[in-house]
């Protein structure tokens, strides 16, 4: 066998080392806390978009549910430790998703998570362009940060408005590309137009925010009123690279409930499977102060520092040498 050796060089290693050193002084001095949540949870990710790993505990029955669900993300947990008062915190860890290998994807990556009491999208998307800059001043790069909503991104980007255009007007620059229409909605068409015309002209030195997501795409955000209504959600970009995806957190537990049941739903209809709702999380809700929370990709953002679209050259052992 003579695939043993590790797939990143000592430099990605070692950048990698420093990587995690520098968010750990750039929390330590924000009093931001370190924690450790599950990996296992009797509750999945109910996000349409997103596969769960799932296996099966044989161990005594008084001790919970036998089916667990591999983390996708800490998010759930780390909000119930800020609904409980913990005040602000963050995970650096390993998260899952079933179905992701290729190029840029691997099964299981590192994600850090953090989450900041009493602010708001705008000022957490900041301190995401804070900790991006440092982190390519470890690789002796710098960037420039633009900030822009989404809605006049894609005016400045298409000439039209992504909140109000037909369907014909958001796929017609995408008709350069060999598309197969037949199941894509409107949010499908809205996410091609970012991740093949606006992801591959981003800059490699500019750090990108785009801000105030359509409703249909609010996740787990607020949705503030207005004229159209829009998330309040951010994402982070890093040259071509989607860095960060961060929410101002929606405490409404009833509202959470119906999107998880909408996400169900959706589910069901592709006959994926429906992971049981996070109780615990919906129970922590009405304590939940405001905050904003953001999860970053560490593997993408090592990928933008070392240059390489290629998510074995910053992992010790991709998946298929795990």
């Amino acid at each position: 066998m003579k695939d043993w050796k590790p797939t990143a060089n000592a430099k990605a290693l070692r950048l990698r080392a420093e990587l995690y050193a520098l968010f750990r002084r750039f929390f330590a001095e924000r009093g931001v806390l370190e924690v450790e949540t599950p990996v296992l949870s009797a509750a999945g990710n109910t996000d349409p978009n997103i596969e769960s790993f799932s296996l099966r505990f044989d161990g005594p029955k008084a001790a919970g549910e036998p089916l667990r669900w591999l983390r996708t993300s800490p998010e759930f947990p780390l909000k119930r430790l800020v609904a409980a008062g913990i005040g602000d915190c963050y995970e650096l860890g390993r998260v899952f998703r079933n179905g992701e290998a290729g190029k840029r994807h691997n099964p299981e990556f590192t994600m850090l998570e953090w989450y900041r009491v009493g602010w708001d999208h705008q000022k957490l998307m900041d301190e995401v362009a804070e900790l991006l800059k440092l982190a390519l001043a470890l690789a002796g790069r710098r960037a420039t940060v633009r900030d822009t909503s989404f809605r006049q991104l894609y005016q400045d980007k298409f000439g039209f408005d992504p909140m109000e255009a037909s369907e014909a007007d958001l796929r017609s620059p995408l008709g350069v590309y060999d598309i197969d229409p037949k199941g894509l909605t409107r949010d499908d068409w809205l996410d091609l137009l970012m991740t093949h015309l606006i992801q591959p002209s981003i800059p490699a030195n500019r750090i990108l925010l785009v801000y105030d997501y359509p409703v249909s795409q609010c996740a787990l955000a607020k949705i503030r009123p207005g004229t159209p209504p829009v998330a309040e959600r951010f994402e982070a970009y890093l040259g071509p690279l989607e860095m960060a995806n961060g929410y101002h957190e929606l405490t409404d537990p009833a509202e959470q409930r119906a999107r998880f049941e909408t996400d169900l739903a959706r589910r069901r209809a592709r006959n994926a499977a429906a992971p049981a709702l996070d109780e615990r999380l919906l129970a922590a809700l009405p304590k939940l102060p405001a905050c904003a929370g953001v999860a970053l990709g560490v593997d993408r953002l090592m990928m933008a520092l070392l240059g390489t679209d290629k998510i074995g050259d910053v992992m010790a052992f991709p998946f298929d040498r795990a």
